[in-house]
């Protein structure tokens, strides 16, 4: 890959005490390991001591840390199946947890904060590749709208909190993650994990066949969570703007190349098997990164380096 730019920076982490909510999830862990790198606190509250949801709790907890800038990872996530079955708690916890945070630290003077979304925020049927501009331009995936309406909530939220009260909050739209800590449940994981899972009890089952979700032809756009965490620290020394921007990798694969790769990292030889029964979900999920790069930004995670790195770990290596 071409080498980035060197960009001015418009925040600099020394110095300042930052709040990674949701630390001990996929993305909040690999931002911790992350900013490990930078001359910064990092600041986490367990969950047993923090309600995220509990807007007072939060205000009071965000009044007495003061934290200067605050990463917003922690969101109720999961796969298609989870979102089918549970779209009132994932619409209600993701918007509990955002009014909570984002109200609480524009309260307690936080200089700047990040939203992450997801790219379900855009169109089911979104031009490919996906430009920020989509936003609200047509009919939202039927299988995870729940989670998507909420995540735009949040991210209108950021904006009028910019516009209203001056703060500097932004947003990232990452595409699909996939990496250390991820969760390897097969009725709530996203697909990743899924089917590296199932590939690996299939290995030690002496199956070596692997069925799928779907027909396979879906297309998406798998990024490393490590090479997330380094955009996303990237993004917030170097941009201040109404706009949320995109996270990506810039290209994808279909959900059949995607079985084929992991077949080849858990060392399966049989047949990929379609179920047609079950949901495809959007056709494609390419998003734009022109914005991105133009900050200066590359990821460095080629997937399949990245999905054998994840099968050489936990809880593979066990």
């Amino acid at each position: 890959m071409n080498e980035p730019l060197r960009m001015q920076r418009v925040y600099d982490l020394s110095g300042k005490r930052v709040w990674v909510a949701g630390h001990r999830g996929m993305v909040g862990s690999a931002l911790c390991r992350r900013l490990s790198r930078e001359a910064c606190t990092v600041i986490t509250v367990d969950r047993a001591d923090l309600d995220l949801r509990d807007a007072e709790r939060v205000r009071d907890w965000l009044h007495h840390t003061r934290p200067d800038a605050v990463f917003m990872a922690a969101a109720r996530v999961g796969g298609i199946l989870a979102n089918q079955q549970m779209p009132a708690a994932f619409l209600y916890d993701n918007l509990m947890i955002e009014t909570a945070i984002i109200d609480g630290a524009q309260r307690a003077g936080v200089g700047k904060l990040m939203f992450l979304g997801s790219s379900c925020i855009y169109p089911k049927l979104a031009p490919q590749p996906i430009p920020e501009e989509a936003l609200l331009t047509g009919s939202l995936e039927p299988t995870n709208d729940a989670y998507a309406v909420a995540k735009i909530a949040g991210l209108k939220l950021v904006e009028a909190y910019r516009r209203e009260h001056g703060c500097d909050f932004i947003s990232a739209m990452p595409c699909n993650l996939y990496g250390p800590g991820d969760r390897y449940d097969p009725q709530s994981s996203h697909v990743v994990p899924a089917l590296l899972l199932k590939a690996h009890l299939a290995r030690q089952e002496g199956v070596e066949d692997l069925t799928i979700w779907g027909t396979g032809t879906p297309r998406r756009e798998f990024m490393h969570v490590d090479d997330c965490a380094d955009g996303l620290v990237h993004l917030m020394q170097h941009w201040s703007g109404d706009d949320h921007v995109n996270l990506g990798m810039g290209a994808d694969v279909s959900i059949l190349e995607l079985a084929q790769l992991i077949m080849n990292v858990t060392g399966l030889r049989g047949r990929i098997i379609t179920d047609d029964s079950k949901p495809d979900g959007t056709p494609r999920k390419l998003l734009s990164v022109s914005k991105m790069n133009a900050l200066g930004w590359r990821p460095r995670i080629a997937l399949e380096e990245g999905l054998r790195s994840v099968y050489a770990g936990p809880p593979f290596s066990a």
